[in-house]
Order: C-alpha cells, then structure tokens, then sequence
C-alpha cells in the first residue's frame, strides 16, 4: 500500500482534502480543483488517479501495467494507478507533483498568488 499518498498530496500548499460521499473517493483539491483521487476500481481494488498531460499519460500508461487511463475520468487527461500494484513509490510521488503542479498553473493568478503567500 502507498501509505505516503495521504502525506504527499498534503504537502502542497493551499491543499484541501475532502471526502466524496457519492463516489466513495477521497479527494485532493487546491483551488476548489481537483488533482488526485483515492477511490476503488470496479473490481474493488484501491486506485489514485491523478491529472496529468495528454503525452506524459500514454508514456506512463505505456511504461507500467498497473497504471491505467483515468477511471471514470477524462482518460486523456488522467490516469489509474492501481495502489497494490507494481508502481516505484518515486514514480508515484512524481506524479502527484505533476499532478497539483498542473492544476495549480491552470488556476488565475490571483488565485495563484492566494495559495502560495505572494
């Protein structure tokens, strides 16, 4: 299990963590956005998904079996990464930087310089 999930996606700055009644999934949000997700595949095994680029998804998707196209999400944008799975924790942890990194650039500035104390 990635047990450092939790600590990880808390680490960003202006982090909100919440839960999803209605899908079962807790969620990592900055900016009311959502970057990760903890949630269950459909067979019931633990996933994260995270945000991520278009060319950056289908090389990762590529390169590790147990990561897969985001589940029940846009899966250009995001992907599945079964938590028992054959992932490198570091290849998880850099995905969850990309992840808050990308949605935390897609915000106003304002909203930017709100998050990070500027």
């Amino acid at each position: 299990m990635y047990e450092f999930i939790q600590k990880c996606c808390l680490a960003g700055k202006g982090v909100e963590e919440d839960y999803k009644r209605e899908w079962d999934a807790v969620r990592y949000l900055i900016g009311g956005k959502m970057f990760a997700l903890v949630g269950n595949y459909k067979d019931g095994r633990a996933i994260l998904s995270l945000k991520h680029s278009p060319e950056y998804g289908i090389e990762i998707q590529e390169r590790y079996p147990d990561i897969i196209p985001g589940y029940y999400l846009n899966k250009t944008h995001w992907s599945s990464i079964f938590i028992d799975g054959n992932v490198p924790e570091s290849v998880v942890k850099e995905m969850i930087s990309q992840s808050y990194d990308l949605v935390l650039k897609s915000l106003s500035k304002t909203v930017q310089r709100e998050i990070m104390g500027v």
